[in-house]
């Protein structure tokens, strides 16, 4: 890869077609997602990498509750075993990144949830690059959710930075650069309030097949353009 004149500090990732991706080839959707989780463990090793700070994965949302609960299960036991294995190989401590998670956590599985609060506190103290997961999360219930969180407060006369301070990406910066695989052309409701003035990247390549050098291509993408966050230049 040739060296690029910007890199995004923060990336988000839509992690779309792990499903379709395994049923093009007859196997069970949940070989799909299988894939897909080895994928994400690649693709967020490199943009790390890359010095690339800040790293956000659309793992599961809210309107995912829709499918069959046996596909939804397995989904957990990937994201349980993805957790376990930050936790067991050190891998986070190892390489100083901290581990955050975004959505309402109360309705996953008890178990995911405690493998959960203790790699987020063993990981608390580093900066050196952020991984944040989204488990149970809409944009929209972010919104609510900070609302909510904001009446709770007594806070009146919000402004905009109230409300960044009380959504699940507090302390982080908005992403600069979301890509999505699979085809579809839209966001399904991943940090709509943050993604204001991201940059957006859509591949018809499905995740499981996603890989460093199609990565490259995006980030290649993203290097030329001019972002003015609606300022004339």
């Amino acid at each position: 890869m040739r060296k690029l004149d910007k890199l995004p500090t923060h990336i988000g990732f839509i992690m779309d077609g792990n499903g379709r991706w395994a049923t093009r080839r007859g196997m069970p959707r949940k070989f799909g997602h299988k894939k897909g989780a080895d994928v994400l463990e690649k693709i967020v090793d490199y943009c790390f990498s890359l010095g690339i700070k800040y790293v956000s994965c659309f793992a599961f949302s809210t309107e995912n509750w829709k499918r069959p609960k046996e596909e939804v299960d397995y989904i957990f036991s990937l994201l349980r075993e993805y957790i376990k294995n930050q936790n067991n190989k050190n891998k986070a401590k190892d390489n100083k990144i901290k581990i955050r998670t975004m959505g309402d956590l109360t309705k996953i599985p008890a178990d995911l949830q405690e493998e959960i609060i203790k790699i987020q506190q063993d990981t608390c103290k580093y900066d050196d690059f952020v991984l944040n997961i989204a488990m149970n999360y809409g944009g929209r219930d972010d919104v609510v959710n900070a609302c909510n969180t904001l009446i709770k407060e007594g806070k009146t006369n919000i402004n905009e930075q109230d409300i960044s301070n009380a959504l699940y990406t507090k302390g982080m910066p908005d992403p600069d650069f979301i890509i999505r695989t699979a085809g579809d052309v839209r966001l399904s409701n991943f940090m709509l309030y943050q993604s204001a003035y991201a940059e957006l990247y859509f591949t018809k390549t499905y995740w499981p097949d996603f890989s460093p050098k199609k990565l490259n291509k995006a980030l290649q993408n993203y290097a030329k353009r001019n972002r003015k966050f609606g300022k004339v230049n």
